[in-house]
């Protein structure tokens, strides 16, 4: 890329008018004097690889990938890196110079963020951790708790052999319960995640029994459509600190932005407020 050329940067996926990301991003660049811009891309399937190779020429730095592409990215990538492996997703794409294609996966790092920004007497090596869910979300969200130091991870989801391929997958610091017991698993934790769609606008609620949290828990739900969740209320109504999902969305982000446009964006209540506007 060129000196004079105004950077570009978008997100691929199919559909992709719902994403919030452009307003994320069309903030952060005016809120910063930078030249770039960031779109919407609906690309269709048999053309993702000659999109993402035709890219760089049209001036685009990189991009952010979501469903389905997420996983087809990493065969299209020149490299890859470890993170992105182990999660068995890319979520950012950054187009060097030398006209190759470098995957990431950045949700992990905005989980953690989120939960250190908005709950920062949060201590994940305190106790176990309960996680509902585990699909590509979880899979994210196992490492980042992993790396973090939480002692034991609780693993239930609906269908257990998922669970139990997550636990292959990650060790045995992963204990997997049956999707009947969710309730009770969470006696004792200092950390609750849901990572499943239930409870977000137009899916069923979460109807695990929230009887067992209780004040000194952390509570989160990755979904942010509703910002505050059933899973939220009871957990507030209970006593537990709540984070809403919303900022795993904008943290996610911020690695990308600056690796794009070359300065560090800041996740504040203005970007909360631009993004839900």
């Amino acid at each position: 890329m060129t000196v004079d050329r105004i950077p570009l940067a978008g997100v691929i996926g199919s559909p992709v008018a719902h994403s919030r990301s452009p307003r994320l991003f069309s903030h952060w660049l005016r809120k910063m004097g930078l030249q770039g811009h960031y779109i919407p891309m609906d690309i269709a399937a048999d053309k993702l690889e000659s999109v993402l190779r035709t890219l760089p020429d049209l001036g685009f730095v990189g991009c952010n990938v979501t469903i389905p592409y997420k996983e087809r990215v990493m065969e299209i990538a020149d490299h890859v890196s470890d993170r992105a492996v182990q999660i068995g997703a890319a979520n950012t794409l950054v187009f060097r110079e030398d006209g190759t294609i470098h995957a990431d996966n950045t949700d992990g790092y905005g989980f953690v963020e989120n939960l250190r920004q908005n709950a920062p007497d949060w201590d994940p090596t305190g106790g176990p951790a309960t996680v509902f869910g585990a699909g590509g979300a979880a899979r994210a969200i196992l490492a980042s708790l992993l790396d973090v130091g939480v002692p034991e991870i609780r693993l239930t989801n609906r269908s257990r052999d998922r669970a139990e391929q997550l636990r292959e997958d990650f060790g045995d610091r992963i204990t997997v319960h049956d999707w009947v017991q969710a309730g009770n698993i969470v006696e004792g934790c200092t950390t609750v995640v849901n990572t499943t769609s239930l409870g977000m606008t137009g899916k069923p609620e979460l109807r695990v029994p929230l009887d067992a949290l209780e004040p000194g828990m952390l509570v989160t739900d990755i979904v942010y459509t509703p910002l505050q969740t059933r899973l939220l209320r009871v957990a507030q109504d209970q006593g537990c600190a709540t984070v809403d999902g919303l900022g795993m969305l904008l943290h996610q982000a911020v690695p990308g932005f600056e690796r794009w446009f070359g300065e560090r964006p800041e996740v504040d209540d203005a970007t909360r407020a631009a993004v839900l506007r």
